[in-house]
């Protein structure tokens, strides 16, 4: 049964949630017996992946082996276990940002950061305050257009909100805004764990691009599909972002 909120979104159906595992397997198969694309190789630029809720470095590793394979310098963001910001959120992101430029301190090219659900909020967040060290920001499965919970999770809400259901105007108009620089929002409407609608952005522009995939929550990391939207906007140098095209 599928729960309307505000009525208007509504969470992924409770079959799409319980399906989650097999298709995410499914998935992990399918990527493994593919045959790798052509791709140019990478310009060697750096690449911080943020995982999702209660993820490490583990769950990216798919992610983050594409990306070094294709020539860029990828790692993920080194703080262990992803369990939601503590305490102040600006202090926590603050913090989070340095210990980011930490990270990139050997590298002089502006780093693209990617984040798998609950990290995109990151990444989004991190790049606000890190220009012009940032070049792009990459989102998975990420529901930051939000103002009601809108998950089967209810993760959002409880880390970033004192109530279980709606978040506070501020900070929802905050998370909704995109950075000003070039934004990917890759989602699903078969996304079992998230409601798709809040991955897309209100306003069209000429920096940000939301992009639908076919696939599950939890395999996003490892889609096929994911990983050639990756691909392509990783490819894009400075001054050349363009809208992303399907290969055929």
């Amino acid at each position: 049964m599928n729960h309307t909120i505000n009525g208007l979104v509504k969470r992924p159906s409770l079959a799409l949630l319980g399906t989650e595992p097999l298709r995410a397997a499914f998935e992990l198969a399918r990527n493994f017996l593919a045959s790798p694309r052509p791709s140019k190789p990478g310009d060697g630029h750096p690449v911080v992946i943020f995982p999702g809720l209660g993820a490490d470095g583990h769950s990216v590793a798919t992610l983050r082996d594409h990306c070094r394979k294709l020539g860029y310098d990828a790692f993920d963001w080194g703080q262990g276990f992803n369990t939601g910001p503590q305490g102040d959120l600006d202090a926590w992101l603050q913090a989070l940002k340095l210990q980011i430029e930490g990270l990139l301190s050997k590298h002089e090219q502006p780093a693209t950061l990617i984040g798998w659900s609950l990290g995109g909020l990151y990444a989004r967040e991190v790049s606000k305050l890190m220009l012009p060290r940032v070049r792009q920001v990459i989102t998975i499965g990420t529901p930051f257009n939000a103002d009601a919970d809108h998950t089967n999770a209810g993760w959002l809400f409880r880390l970033l909100s004192s109530s279980s259901t709606t978040l506070d105007p501020l900070l929802s108009r905050r998370l909704r805004t995109p950075p000003p620089l070039r934004t990917s929002s890759i989602y699903s409407r078969s996304d079992g764990v998230v409601a798709w609608q809040s991955c897309r952005h209100n306003r069209r522009s000429r920096l940000v691009q939301d992009i639908e995939v076919e696939g599950s929550h939890i395999g996003m990391g490892w889609n096929r599909e994911v990983l050639d939207v990756v691909t392509d906007r990783l490819g894009q140098g400075p001054g050349l972002w363009r809208p992303y095209a399907k290969a055929s």
